[in-house]
C-alpha cells in the first residue's frame, strides 16, 4: 500500500462553545487541531493507511500541540519543520445553527507559509504514493514554490496527485488572486475534489456539467463533485457516477470535506491507485469508494472539530451497512 503525503497548512481551529452566534459575539472557544491537508492525512492514517505531513510550524506551544495531535492520530511528523521566524497559524470559527461556519484567520505570515522549495526532497516520494494539497497555502510565499517542487517531484516519481481547492476567501487579497492561483494548479493534479459551493466561483461557468468538463485540462483524469448532505458525483471523461449522502444529526461541518476526500484517497491507496490505472480503478470500484467517502464525511459532522471528530473504519462500515 502506498503512502499519503499531505502538504500545506496545519493550524489551530478555535471552535465556539456556542452555536448560532456571529463570530464577534462568541465568548468561549475550544482548541482543536486543524488545517485541511492535516485533516486528510489524519483520516487516511485513522483508516489504516500510512500518511505524512509536509509543513512548517512555529517554535511555540501551538506548534508543539499540533505535532503531538498529529502523532497521536498516526500521522508521520518527521517532515514537519519548525521555525522562530513566524508563529503557528490560528483560525477562529463561528457556527450557525445548521453547523455551517464563519472564519477569521491569524497569519501574516504563519510559519507554514515559510516552508521553501529547498526543504522538499524529491526522494521522499515513491510509486504508488499519493500527494494531496489544497489552496490555502498557494498565496504568494515560499510555500507556493514548495508546492510546485513537491508536485513535480511526485509526478516524476510516479505518484498520483490530488487537489482539493478548499476555497477560503478571507485569506486572499482578492477573489481574483484566489481564483488565479487555483486555476494555475488545477491542471497539475490527476484528481480534483471540488464542492458545489466552489465550482462556479473557480470556473466562472454557471452550468454545472459544463463547469466540471472545463476542469479536464492538463493531468486531470477525474473530478469528484461534492454536494454536502446530497452526496457526491464522480466524473471521468465521458462518464458520470452518482452517489447519495447519509442523513445524520449535524453538529459541526468543520473538516467534513476533508474527511470525505481522506476516505476517498484511503480507498485509492488500498486499491493501489496510480495515474496509469486510476480511470479503470474508479470505473470498477466507484460505488464502494464513494460510499466509504460519503460515510467518512457524514460521520465527521456529528462531532466537533475535524481530526477530533473522525470516525474509525469500523464506524464507517457500520454506517454503510445500516
Amino acid at each position: 500500500m502506498g503512502k499519503l503525503w499531505a502538504i500545506g497548512e496545519v493550524l489551530i481551529d478555535f471552535i465556539p462553545q456556542q452555536k448560532g452566534m456571529a463570530l464577534k459575539d462568541v465568548t468561549s472557544f475550544e482548541r482543536m487541531p486543524g488545517g485541511a491537508p492535516a485533516n486528510v492525512a489524519a483520516a487516511v492514517s485513522k483508516y489504516g493507511g500510512e500518511a505524512a505531513m509536509i509543513t512548517k510550524l512555529g517554535e511555540d506551544a501551538f506548534g508543539d500541540f499540533l505535532v503531538e495531535q498529529l502523532s497521536q492520530a498516526g500521522v508521520k511528523t518527521d517532515k514537519i519543520l519548525r521555525t522562530k521566524e513566524a508563529n503557528t497559524g490560528l483560525a477562529f470559527v463561528s457556527l450557525k445553527e445548521n453547523g455551517e461556519r464563519d472564519f477569521s484567520f491569524y497569519r501574516n505570515p504563519s510559519a507554514d507559509l515559510l516552508l521553501n522549495e529547498e526543504e522538499i526532497d524529491p526522494l521522499w516520494f515513491g510509486k504508488g504514493d499519493i500527494l494531496h494539497f489544497c489552496s490555502v497555502d498557494l498565496v504568494e510565499s515560499p510555500m507556493k514554490s514548495a508546492h510546485k517542487k513537491a508536485i513535480h517531484s511526485a509526478i516524476e516519481r510516479g505518484c498520483l496527485v490530488s487537489f482539493d481547492p478548499n476555497v477560503r476567501l478571507p485569506l486572499w487579497e482578492s477573489k481574483d488572486k484566489c481564483r488565479a492561483a487555483i486555476q494555475e494548479f488545477l491542471p497539475m493534479a490527476h484528481l480534483i475534489k471540488i464542492s458545489d459551493e466552489e465550482l462556479e466561483f473557480i470556473t466562472e461557468i454557471h452550468d454545472v456539467e459544463n463547469a466540471i468538463q472545463s476542469l479536464f485540462k492538463g493531468n486531470v483524469l477525474a473530478v469528484v463533485y461534492t454536494k454536502g448532505a446530497k452526496g457526491a458525483d464522480l466524473y471521468i471523461k465521458g462518464k458520470k457516477f452518482e452517489s447519495e449522502g447519509f442523513l445524520v444529526n449535524v453538529q459541526d461541518t468543520t473538516g467534513a470535506g476533508d474527511a470525505f476526500i481522506g476516505g476517498f484517497l484511503f480507498k485509492l491507496l488500498e486499491a493501489g491507485a496510480q495515474p496509469g490505472n486510476l480511470v479503470d480503478l474508479l470505473c470498477e470500484n466507484h460505488k464502494e469508494i464513494l460510499r466509504f467517502a460519503n460515510a467518512s464525511g457524514a460521520f465527521t459532522t456529528t462531532g466537533k472539530g475535524a481530526i477530533s471528530a473522525l470516525p474509525t473504519k469500523e464506524q464507517i462500515q457500520k454506517m454503510i451497512e445500516e
